[in-house]
């Protein structure tokens, strides 16, 4: 159960930093001329890391019963 979490814990800080590299990237990107194409690209990505990081965090939280 430990290995598993921490390799969910080391996949999420991946993914987290990605999603930091992504942003940075963008908003150059946006900030002059730029393949409009490549840039969508890169905002899909982005979109679909913040889906895979918000169901690693919903694997690593306990459930709670109210």
């Amino acid at each position: 159960m430990l290995a598993d979490r921490d390799s969910l814990l080391r996949r999420l800080h991946e993914l987290r930093s990605e999603h930091r590299d992504l942003d940075t990237v963008i908003a150059r990107l946006e900030g002059g001329p730029t393949d409009q194409l490549y840039l969508q690209r890169l905002k899909k990505r982005k979109l679909k890391l913040k889906d895979e990081i918000a169901w690693l965090e919903s694997r690593l939280l306990p459930d709670i019963i109210a």
